[in-house]
């Protein structure tokens, strides 16, 4: 299993924290024998939980029609509904969200083929990533990519309670692939995808996702 390079630095910093903690628990502070060893258990646990985390599995794209649209990220859908994206598109379209716990692969994926219209890093709180308004008011990036059959599709990367970082590997004018990475959001978050109204979707709430490789929806002009 692979490690995600946005994890490098933390695990750095972990490891030494960690390992400084077992030697004071061992070596520094007067405990008795049974105490050391539960601080090195627990000490042990979040080492191996953060390697967890930032684990990145080898996903191969998906060869599909080009009006397809693939889930962003792993993790639940909490949201499918008609809404109005007025950051960008100004337009009423169908949002559909993917919340990511702590234990899901928390790299993100393009949704579709195209070029990269718009990108933005917006400043925020951070509310439970679930929350309504997290998508409107917590730290995030909106990007969207324009199709080959000249759609637009806008998705956000979304910060949420634990969450404090997001990385994006965009740039406007850059082409890029469904399927590939497209950055990472450490320590639970969520994906928004906005596409048009229309199109015909194939998830519902409760569904479980995989990033890259489930089918979410499909462009209606393009079946």
């Amino acid at each position: 299993m692979r490690i995600h390079k946005a994890g490098f630095k933390i695990i750095i910093e972990f490891t030494i924290i960690l390992s400084a903690l077992i030697a004071l628990a061992w070596f520094a502070i007067p405990c008795n024998e049974f105490v050391s060893v539960i601080i090195t258990i627990i000490a042990l646990l979040l080492e191996a939980f953060v390697f967890y985390f930032f684990r990145f599995p080898k996903r191969i794209p998906v060869v599909d029609n080009s009006g397809a649209i693939y889930a962003p990220a792993d993790g639940e859908v909490v949201v499918v509904e008609p809404v109005y994206e007025d950051e960008y598109l100004k337009d009423e379209v169908i949002q559909i969200s993917i919340f990511m716990s702590l234990w899901n692969v928390h790299a993100n994926f393009f949704p579709v083929s195209g070029v990269i219209e718009y990108f933005k890093h917006h400043k925020g709180g951070f509310l439970v990533a679930w929350h309504p308004k997290s998508s409107t008011e917590n730290e995030r990036t909106t990007i969207v990519v324009r199709t080959d059959n000249d759609e637009k599709i806008l998705f956000r990367q979304i910060a949420g309670f634990i969450a404090r970082r997001i990385v994006s590997y965009v740039s406007v004018g850059k082409s890029v692939e469904r399927g590939r990475q497209c950055g990472f959001i450490k320590f639970g978050s969520r994906v928004d995808v906005f596409i048009p109204l229309g199109s015909h979707v194939f998830v519902e709430i409760g569904d479980k996702t995989v990033g890259s490789q489930t089918k979410i929806a499909q462009l209606s002009r393009c079946k």
